[in-house]
């Protein structure tokens, strides 16, 4: 289990909507979140959007980066993904739970560790913390969460749904 997890935007927002969001602490011992992440849920809030208020997460830890010019070489990406990225950056062995490709694709070219929201649901399967993975996945589509069939398929196969 990692020690420590930096999530963006997008999981904390869906699993909060899905009614999960504490499967969170349960998978992971620190949970962490930049300082953009908060400013972008908190812009959502103000744009009528039911999302989570990170005060209200004992659990979820909120930092800055300690190079902001990390930021600013992390090009194309919202400003979430951006603080994301230079986090991980500053913090040796985390995991960073991302759900945009670009920023995904720009963890894995910096070898960080990384996995999704479904990735996230997964887990929490194979912990035994969720009977099933499928309908989750279904629903997060409801929500309006891009997932495309082949990364559907492949989850609830490796679910063993």
């Amino acid at each position: 289990m990692p020690e420590l997890v930096i999530t963006n935007t997008t999981p904390l927002l869906y699993l909060y909507r899905l009614g999960h969001l504490e499967l969170l602490p349960k998978l992971y011992r620190q949970i962490i979140v930049p300082l953009a992440v908060v400013k972008e849920l908190k812009a959502g809030e103000s744009q009528g959007d039911d999302v989570p208020d990170v005060k209200n997460y004992a659990w979820i830890k909120v930092l800055s980066v300690t190079v902001p010019g990390l930021i600013g070489l992390i090009t194309d990406l919202g400003p979430g993904e951006a603080e994301v990225l230079a986090l991980a950056l500053e913090q040796p062995d985390c995991l960073v739970i991302l759900d945009d490709g670009l920023a995904r694709s720009v963890a894995k070219l910096q070898n960080l560790k990384i996995t999704g929201t479904a990735g996230v649901l997964l887990k929490a399967k194979q912990k035994g913390y969720i009977p099933a993975v499928a309908p989750l996945l279904d629903r997060l589509v409801v929500l309006g969460f891009w997932l495309s069939e082949e990364v559907k398929a492949k989850i609830i196969q490796q679910a063993n749904e």
